[in-house]
């Protein structure tokens, strides 16, 4: 009966879409529960996808039952066909009397009580004890895989959440060279996979799979373009040619590996049976190795690709997730000056079912539905919002100055609320992007400034300097005259006006 089933799945989006509008106009404080809202209503979006799919499939009519079932309805006596789809029916529920029957009222309607600490718990479960449910990272485990590889730097793991996404040889310390070992691909292949898993518990309304989607195309742009850094196709040593390669001090000979004192000398060379027969061999044995070489070459260079679409994915995604970098750095700061005690109380209020009001009496969730008093915060100073969704003392903001205002030009004119988060702002993404626009490479030295033209300038000032200190006088290319004598390129040219070659 593909009507009973049609008007079965309208009924089913209808309720599906119900849901979803009930759970979004309710706005948890609890960052836990909140984040329980959010998946439950990625489970519903999933169902109405799966159910617009079947519904489709029904409208489309492939094998024409379902018009066969309406002219076979509109043809004969209606209330003929209607009986005898309730006589299926009762055969069907006689043949099955225990089948239970579902309901879509119930199955939709929000959570309480059991249910609901149910729903709760699958949360707890998803996160470990250092990801908060959700606020922090938990790269322990990336970080003892990177310290064993070998040839990298012993970095601290508060110095490794700075660095982990910095592929760079000078910061991670390992070279291009020692990264093409399997021990380096599963590193980067477990820190990428950690940080997209991250993600999809934490951000369950986000589209993450067209988010990696537009990683790997914009990483598939670059390689093509050969604009990846780190990763460029690395320049050939210079081939020596059969014909000759000259140098600072003779003329070389590729086909006889041999070098002669001078020009005179290799020309007669060339014209020797032992220099025509070298070059004869090398040509044969050149056309028979030109496969393996090239493709021991193309291995290699897929090798590379793979390990470099991982760490442009680690990059991406650290980009992506930039606030919960930052917190979790403050929040490994703070635990390092804690005792054991207060890091048990911590973890004893963030695992707390109760709401404490500011009287200080607590009450159970179920009592604090009863009174709208207490889900409304008091805030006429607009503090900033704790962790647990109340107004941080206001001693406290006092002390970390969140009332003064930073703002920086570079940044587009962004305003920073307190010292803490403008010194840490020159780090981000933000600040390096605003120094890139302006022509400014070397990002470490402009600390501190958020001026346009206080920037240029001192840019300009290191050029100058560094221009000073580094001169082109030409001595670094080397001329020689009809005698083979070398020298200096800006020496050459001053004998030459002076007629002295």
């Amino acid at each position: 009966m593909l009507l009973e089933e049609q008007r079965f799945l309208h009924e089913d989006l209808e309720r599906l879409e119900q849901a979803i509008s009930d759970r979004v106009v309710s706005e948890p404080r609890n960052p836990r529960d909140r984040l329980a809202r959010d998946h439950e209503i990625a489970r519903f979006l999933e169902s109405i996808s799966s159910q617009s799919t079947k519904l489709l499939d029904i409208y489309n009519d492939a094998d024409a039952s379902r018009s066969r079932e309406i002219q076979q309805i509109g043809s004969g006596d209606a209330m003929e066909e209607f009986y005898k789809q309730l006589a299926e029916i009762k055969s069907h529920h006689a043949q099955y009397p225990a089948e239970p029957v579902e309901n879509l009222e119930r199955a939709y309607k929000p959570k309480r009580g059991v249910d609901a600490e149910a729903q709760v718990a699958m949360i707890d479960a998803m996160f470990t004890g250092e990801e908060a449910f959700g606020r922090f990272f938990d790269l322990y485990t990336c970080h003892e895989l990177y310290l064993n590889l070998p040839n990298a730097k012993r970095l601290s793991y508060i110095q490794y959440l700075d660095l982990f996404d910095n592929f760079a040889p000078g910061a991670g310390g390992i070279k291009r060279s020692d990264k093409l070992t399997d021990q380096y691909f599963q590193y980067v292949g477990s820190l990428a996979s950690d940080l997209e898993s991250f993600m999809r518990r934490t951000r369950p309304l986000e589209n993450v799979d067209k988010l990696l989607v537009d990683f790997d195309d914009e990483f598939d742009t670059a390689w093509e373009k050969d604009e990846v850094s780190e990763w460029k196709k690395e320049e050939a040593s210079t081939v020596k040619s059969a014909a000759q390669v000259a140098s600072g001090d003779g003329v070389w000979c590729d086909a006889c590996q041999k070098e002669f004192k001078n020009q005179n000398v290799y020309d007669g060379h060339l014209s020797g049976k032992k220099h025509k027969r070298a070059v004869a061999e090398k040509e044969e044995g050149g056309q028979a190795s030109n496969g393996a070489e090239a493709g021991g070459a193309t291995a290699l260079r897929l090798k590379e690709r793979a390990i470099a679409e991982r760490e442009h994915r680690v990059k991406r995604l650290a980009s992506a997730m930039s606030t919960e970098r930052s917190d979790t750095r403050v929040n490994v700061e703070r635990k390092q000056g804690m005792t054991e005690r207060e890091r048990q109380l911590e973890l004893q209020n963030l695992f707390a079912n109760t709401v404490t009001p500011a009287g200080g009496a607590q009450h159970d969730g179920e009592e604090g539905d009863d009174d709208d008093d207490d889900d409304k915060v008091y805030n006429p100073l607009k503090l900033p919002l704790a962790w647990d969704g109340k107004p941080i003392p206001y001693w406290l903001y006092k002390l970390h100055g969140l009332g003064v205002e930073h703002p920086c030009e570079i940044c587009g004119n962004f305003v920073y609320m307190g010292r803490r988060a403008f010194d840490k702002h020159f780090n981000e993404a933000r600040h390096i992007y605003g120094l890139k626009c302006l022509n400014i490479t070397n990002t470490a030295l402009f600390r501190d400034i958020t001026k346009i033209d206080e920037a240029q300038r001192l840019w300009a000032k290191i050029q100058a300097e560094k221009r000073r200190h580094n001169p082109d006088d030409g001595s670094m290319v080397q001329m020689e005259d009809a005698e083979g004598n070398v020298m200096p390129e800006k020496v050459y040219y001053d004998l030459q006006k002076q007629g002295l070659l």
